[in-house]
């Protein structure tokens, strides 16, 4: 039996909590957590979509009940087809995080595993993500290559 299963609306404070840690990990300050309780609700009905276009895996933490050890998040996009991906289907992987107690467990592998195979059987011609320096040997285990294209952003 697998460690890994599908997170549920009962996972969400705690998927939460696993992505502030990914959030943290990645600034250079602990950032704000005020804005958990707005996300929450919509968090929730989102976990609760089992045909929808967004999926979260876990791993229950072993020492500590409640509590996850492992979290990763991804959701599929539509684009227009092109070579390579007729159908436009598109896989981002946005919240890979381990607590901190339970890392280098294969966790965190174990549930990418799980989430591109869930892109896999939903027709995703390619799956994108962004990397932090220490996460990027377990992606280009998993088959990732960096990508040339440039990345731009607009915050709204």
């Amino acid at each position: 039996m697998s460690l890994v299963r599908r997170a549920v609306p009962e996972d969400a404070e705690e998927v939460l909590r696993l992505r502030q840690v990914m959030i943290d990990a990645m600034g250079r300050t602990p950032a704000s957590t005020d804005w958990h309780a707005q996300s929450l609700p919509v968090l929730r009905a989102r976990l609760a979509e089992a045909d929808g276009d967004f999926a979260a895996f876990v791993v229950d933490h072993p020492e500590r009940p409640g509590a996850l050890a492992a979290l990763v998040a991804g959701t599929l996009e539509y684009r227009i087809g092109r070579a390579g991906n007729p159908h436009g289907v598109v896989g981002y992987v946005f919240s890979v995080a381990t607590d901190p107690g339970a890392r280098r467990r294969g966790y965190a592998r174990a549930c990418m595993e799980e989430l591109l195979q869930w892109f896999r059987v939903r027709g995703a011609g390619h799956v994108m993500l962004t990397a932090s320096a220490d996460a990027e040997p377990l992606y280009t285990s998993l088959g990732f290559t960096r990508d040339a294209d440039p990345s731009m952003r607009l915050y709204l």
